[in-house]
């Protein structure tokens, strides 16, 4: 079978007769075959310069001609022009183009238009598909390699949401995201446009719709005091923030997600960054939910998806409380059954106060060790988990647990982050504030709020040391 490739100008007259005479040979011959490729004039010459060159072949007009060598797996083998073209065709088929120049240059004229209109109808088909800008920041965490799939595979964003993943990382781990990279695009996600790797801190967060903050600080007490940690991350979203300032959308969605200092790092990029919205930064709390509810349904012996309502208040990576006072149980095997919608209260069900007190809510409980020692499925299963309910809203009447900006609710001082119950309905989140808590609990919350606010003081005094001398001093 000969295959030939017909490349040319798009308003060359001798490209229309070449390719004028290779349609009637593909037509008339039954192993013949031809592929056309058009370019605008603007763009011949380097497209021209570059397929010799990596054929290595001399060329240097339109149209240029090949045929390729289908059965030998090697390269083209060049003919040439349109005269070597008409040759050919005389030599081996005995027909040749008998088209007047006049009608050569009406063609190429058609061929110009038609190219320009195709042209134009693909940047407009382009146009339209506009992928959401997801930026994830310490791309090489086990979180960020666990996250990709979830992102891609439409379930966060919908079926027909195409996405462009950015991995932000510093450059002695830029070998190793070119290999989470490849493994991405060999999965062949039908959703993800494309995937790239950034180790240049100035072109972070470009056009972002998203931006995903993973642990830039791993906490080591043995190595530093935690104020170093705190002014350590205070450091990093003072580089961060101005930058979503400069170069993210201006309705972008930030996202503090990790293993320590994540309502921190929320605090301070809405600290450095005022310009960004602050309802459009959240801290993920979902892991410790998750963690929790597993454990509940272990010590019931059911399944973990039938437990609900379960609230995570205060600092999510420090000093939290998990309040199962609102938490209810779906489709619990017990002597009392009703509808699917039936549900029961955990506290009524759990008996054991001791259990609850000693292994549940204990700051050396299993459920802080399982937390703090999970490897990445868990805290990428929790950010995927809050993107979705924030684009297409919550289970209805169901309370998720963020970190968001304080405004006195619950009698929580203003101005920190906290995490505390949430809806998620029509791309916005909203606190719970009609839920009424205890004195016990109001008191829980007045203690864990004090940790918040002094991270945050020290976090503000690095700030407040950096002032010149002689300038306004931040106390908000």
């Amino acid at each position: 079978m000969a295959k030939l490739v017909v490349a040319g100008k798009a308003n060359c007259p001798y490209y229309a007769k070449a390719e004028l005479l290779a349609d009637y040979l593909q037509a008339n011959l039954p192993d013949f075959r031809v592929h056309k490729i058009t370019q605008h004039p603007d763009k011949w010459e380097q497209w021209l310069h570059d397929v010799c060159e990596r054929n290595g072949w001399e060329h240097r007009e339109s149209p240029v001609i090949w045929r390729e060598l289908l059965d030998r797996g090697g390269k083209g083998l060049l003919l040439g022009g349109i005269n070597d073209f008409l040759e050919y065709a005389q030599r081996y088929y005995g027909i040749t183009s008998m088209m007047l120049s006049e009608e050569m240059v009406d063609v190429a004229q058609e061929n110009l238009r038609a190219y320009i209109e195709t042209e134009n109808e693909e940047e407009e088909i382009k146009s339209l598909i506009k992928p959401l800008q997801i930026w994830i920041t310490s791309a090489s965490a086990p979180t960020c390699y666990q996250l990709i799939p979830l992102l891609a595979n439409g379930e966060v964003f919908g079926m027909t949401t195409e996405i462009s993943i950015h991995l932000l990382d510093t450059d002695q781990f830029k070998e190793a995201l070119w290999g989470v990279v490849m493994e991405a695009e060999d999965m062949a996600f039908p959703l993800l446009r494309s995937i790239s790797v950034h180790t240049e801190i100035e072109e972070a967060f470009i056009q972002a719709d998203i931006i995903i903050v993973l642990d830039d600080v791993l906490l080591n007490r043995e190595v530093q005091s935690l104020e170093s940690y705190i002014r350590e991350v205070s450091d990093i979203c003072h580089v961060y923030a101005p930058l979503i300032e400069k170069n993210a959308k201006s309705e972008v969605r930030v996202i503090s997600s990790g293993k320590t200092f994540v309502n921190l790092k929320a605090t301070m990029i809405m600290t450095y960054g005022p310009s960004i919205k602050t309802e459009n930064v959240i801290a993920i709390a979902t892991s410790w939910e998750s963690a929790a509810k597993a454990m509940l349904a272990r010590k019931l012996n059911m399944n973990t998806a039938g437990v609900k309502d379960v609230i995570v208040w205060g600092n999510i990576t420090g000093c939290n409380y998990i309040d199962l006072s609102h938490a209810k149980l779906y489709g619990y095997d017990c002597a009392i059954w009703g509808p699917a919608n039936f549900s029961r209260p955990v506290l009524n069900i759990i008996y054991d106060s001791e259990w609850i007190h000693s292994e549940f809510l204990s700051e050396q409980s299993s459920l802080s060790s399982r937390v703090s020692n999970c490897v990445g499925m868990l805290p990428a299963h929790a950010v995927a988990t809050v993107l979705r309910y924030w684009y297409h809203g919550s289970p209805p009447g169901e309370i998720v647990s963020v970190g968001v900006l304080t405004e006195g609710q619950f009698c929580v001082p203003e101005g920190i982050v906290f995490s505390m119950p949430v809806r998620f309905q029509n791309g916005n989140w909203k606190v719970m504030t009609e839920l009424e808590i205890s004195e016990t609990t109001q008191e829980v919350l007045g203690r864990l709020a004090h940790e918040l606010v002094q991270e945050k003081l020290i976090a503000l005094k690095e700030i407040n040391e950096m002032q010149p001398y002689g300038a306004d001093i931040i106390t908000s």
